[in-house]
């Protein structure tokens, strides 16, 4: 009962109790494995022949549930475990259950037979010959996988651990069978020999163990650990709190001729570069300040690599135990950075002068524009700006029944001044024209050169009343402006006539929806009235009412 109760203690601290697959597969096998012997040496401690069939029973139930524990082993051992699915790992155990179930009930005594009324000595039937089968065929499957995996292209470690364990299964099989053979086929004609098949299990778990020591199989955590720290590239180096070495991984190993047991020298490394402030504050942080985080870059010299140091203490406790240092090659960094920063600066300067064109081109495109826009003489709007912005301003009066007002003015025998003056006096003439029209109107006015001595005045949200002595005003400025012309004895004076076009707010005449239409409308009324003022005289204004 203490047996079964401390039994049952370790079958729940192995179930509960985090560790990998393999080493739950390898417990269980070699706990098979232990069960045999024990069973063979407990037969022959009682002559009850009930108890011998019991324990003849347990060691070939054992040996069943062994073969089956052999292929899982196999598998975990060479990483096929991932092929494992519940339904497969029923199926590997469901003959292992259906023979020992033959063992157990015996029926028919198809399983074992007493000679002499003992089971020292005993006659085995067709379930003893059906567990044999079964062995064997598990154990050429456990051969075949593992020659998949010698071929196969896994590591080197992996290879030499499962050569070891294979070496074991031959030794254990070749054991077994020369038993069978020896002790089975061969019984009537030769003395029995004890304890083969325990040899054979002896032999293979000694193969075991080595193989658990030598590749250490089961230590897949101190694997893991060396396999990580080897794969990173920056070299690391652990040391003991007398700064002895006592880990070191393959990437350090350009930097530091150092293996594990020598004395580390801190000085002795950094000074391989130029020495400077930089370093001997670090070397004194480094002797002082223990307790410190602390890194340095320099150049090392003997290999002409820059290389950046960070060491650390490691504590346990809030007590320091030792220091972790880490070398990381910066050289393709600094090259890359340098690079960078040169490409950055040569960018910066083509972006100036990519800034410097992008604005020489604004301001011509501003001046493009304008020169789109105005008239090059002048400097007011052009005729056909004028036309653009007229067709939306006026439908949008004539929907928001807004009124407005167009002058239409000429300059009065403007051909007489080009004749007596010459045409540069003329454009002066112009010019100076303009400028009075310019100072007289507001901000939201459009005024353009609608044809040689011809211009148009546009005044929105402009009644009657507002619009006509506007027109006066500038008729008026017109008049008294004196130009002053070269070769002229005295300053020009012209003067102008106009023709007033003033929408009310009343548009229901108008019917059209076409904007050029209803703009070449309202030019044709003022070019009539400014027709007029020419007609009455001159320097007057015509002032028509829509």
């Amino acid at each position: 009962m203490l047996f079964l109760l401390l039994f049952a203690l370790f079958i729940y601290v192995f179930a509960s109790v985090t560790i990998t697959n393999l080493h739950k597969v390898y417990l269980v096998f070699h706990f098979s494995m232990m069960l045999w012997p024990f069973c063979q040496f407990a037969i022959k401690t009682t002559e009850n022949p009930m108890f011998q069939l019991f324990y003849v029973k347990v060691a070939f139930i054992d040996s069943s549930m062994l073969t089956t524990g052999w292929l899982l082993f196999t598998i975990f051992l060479t990483g096929k475990s991932k092929f494992l699915r519940m339904k497969t790992s029923l199926l590997l155990f469901i003959p292992s259950v259906l023979l020992s179930l033959g063992v157990i009930t015996n029926p028919y005594n198809l399983f074992v037979l007493p000679v002499g009324g003992e089971y020292i000595q005993r006659i085995y039937g067709p379930i003893f010959w059906c567990i044999i089968i079964v062995m064997i065929i598990y154990i050429v499957t456990s051969f075949y996988i593992i020659y998949i995996t010698l071929v196969s292209g896994n590591s080197q470690r992996i290879k030499n651990q499962v050569q070891q364990v294979f070496k074991g299964i031959i030794v254990m099989t070749t054991f077994i069978l020369l038993d069978i053979f020896f002790n089975v086929i061969l019984d009537a004609y030769l003395p029995v020999i004890p304890g083969l098949t325990s040899l054979g299990i002896l032999v293979s778990a000694v193969f075991f163990v080595i193989s658990i020591h030598r590749d250490k199989v089961l230590d897949i955590v101190t694997i893991a650990h060396q396999d990580i720290i080897d794969t990173i590239a920056y070299g690391i180096l652990v040391l003991d709190e007398g700064e002895t070495v006592v880990e070191i991984n393959q990437s350090l190993l350009p930097y530091l001729n150092l293996h594990i047991g020598d004395r580390f020298n801190m000085a002795n490394i950094v000074t391989k570069g130029q020495s400077d402030s930089r370093m001997r504050q670090f070397i004194k942080t480094y002797q002082d300040h223990p307790l410190e985080k602390i890194e340095f870059e320099w150049l090392h010299t003997t290999i002409h690599r820059y290389i950046k140091l960070e060491a650390a203490p490691i504590m346990v406790r809030g007590i320091m135990v030792g220091r972790i240092i880490t070398f990381q090659d910066m050289t393709e960094l600094r090259s890359l950075f340098d690079e960078t920063t040169l490409q950055n600066d040569i960018l910066q300067e083509r972006n100036l002068m990519l800034i410097g064109i992008q604005n020489e081109l604004s301001q011509t495109n501003r001046k493009l524009k304008q020169m789109a826009i105005t008239d090059s003489l002048t400097g007011c709007y052009n005729r056909h700006y004028l036309t653009q912005q007229l067709e939306h301003e006026v439908m949008k009066n004539r929907k928001s029944r807004t009124p407005f007002a167009i002058f239409l003015l000429d300059i009065d025998f403007f051909k007489l001044v080009n004749d007596n003056y010459g045409h540069l006096a003329g454009d002066e003439v112009i010019c100076s024209t303009v400028e009075i029209i310019k100072q007289t109107l507001r901000e939201n006015d459009i005024f353009a050169r609608y044809g040689g001595e011809e211009f148009i005045v546009y005044l929105p949200n402009t009644t009657p009343s507002e619009a006509i002595p506007w027109a006066e005003r500038i008729k008026d400025s017109i008049e008294l402006n004196k130009v002053i012309v070269e070769n002229a004895a005295h300053p020009v004076s012209v003067t102008i006539s106009m023709g007033l076009l003033s929408m009310n707010n009343d548009f229901r005449t108008e019917h059209t929806d076409s904007p050029k239409t209803y703009l070449n409308d309202l030019f044709e009324s003022v070019d009539k009235a400014l027709y007029q003022a020419k007609k009455e005289g001159r320097n007057q204004i015509v002032s028509i009412l829509r």
